[in-house]
């Protein structure tokens, strides 16, 4: 059996290759560090303690403190054991993602959210009496009994508190495992609320692996306006022909002005004589 302790980050959705749209949560998965292994010699049975987010010395406790360096680590916020582990783990290993992958079926187990006291219809789904012609009974929990034995049986559905239970949902398929990251996505829901903690360990009921779905990424594109640079020579080419052509039809305009100004000048002269 394969396990990690993870946090529960939130649910989102995700698409495939092939098109399907795949709800999933996202579980933050730090690295996980072997504070303990326990044996059937020492404490009666196989397991192994793991330990999972960082916790400030000044706020932990003595014992607490003394337990983390054994294993070489900094005191821990949750701690966990898990049986029949697979492999073999020395003191102070670290268990990261990837000991999962893309396909495995997995169950996942946490706390689920609080409701507080609720009644029957709530917390045991049971249905309400008439609202109308008179009925007094609207949410009440009804019977609770025969006349005999004079009390209320054990096992009676009836009002109280909800929730705050250690619930397991079984047969989730892992959909992506990033390493770089430190978080698995699993398919559908799982127990608690946000930022709880949640126990990810290999699927009892079901075995073997799905054939790991291709999830789509998506990449932020940034979009450039396209600059065309000119070549030097061509752009000196066409200044010097804008510069030119004014300069020869000027010269062209004046040539017959200056004609028109020296003939006159010739006549009078002839005409003095």
């Amino acid at each position: 059996m394969k396990g990690i302790l993870g946090r529960k980050v939130g649910m989102t959705q995700v698409f495939t290759k092939d098109g399907n749209l795949v709800p999933v949560t996202v579980v933050s998965v730090e690295p996980n560090v072997v504070t303990q292994i326990k044996t059937k010699e020492t404490d009666g049975y196989d397991a192994v303690q793991l330990a999972t987010v960082d916790r400030k010395e000044k706020n932990a406790s003595k014992a607490s403190v003394g337990h983390a360096k054994k294993a070489n680590t900094t005191p821990k916020r949750y701690l966990k054991e898990i049986r029949n582990l697979e492999g073999t783990y020395n003191l102070g290993d670290t268990i990261s993602a990837d000991i999962f992958t893309a396909g495995e079926y997995v169950d996942v187990t946490g706390t689920s959210k609080g409701h507080g006291t609720q009644g029957v219809i709530k917390r045991w789904n049971q249905s309400r009496g008439p609202m109308a012609h008179g009925s007094r009974y609207h949410r009440r929990p009804g019977s609770l009994g025969t006349m005999r034995p004079m009390r209320v049986l054990k096992g009676k559905k009836l009002p109280g508190h909800m929730g705050v239970e250690t619930t397991t949902i079984q047969n989730l398929e892992i959909i992506e495992v990033n390493v770089a990251e430190n978080y698995i996505l699993v398919s559908g829901n799982v127990p608690g609320a946000k930022e709880s903690l949640v126990l990810i360990k290999s699927a009892v009921k079901k075995t073997g692996a799905a054939p790991a779905k291709e999830v789509l990424s998506y990449t932020e594109e940034t979009v450039v306006d396209e600059v065309v640079e000119e070549p030097v020579n061509e752009v000196v080419e066409e200044v010097a022909e804008t510069v030119e052509a004014p300069v020869e039809e000027t010269v062209a305009e004046e040539t017959p002005a200056e004609e028109a100004t020296e003939a006159p000048a010739e006549e009078n002269q002839e005409e003095s004589k």
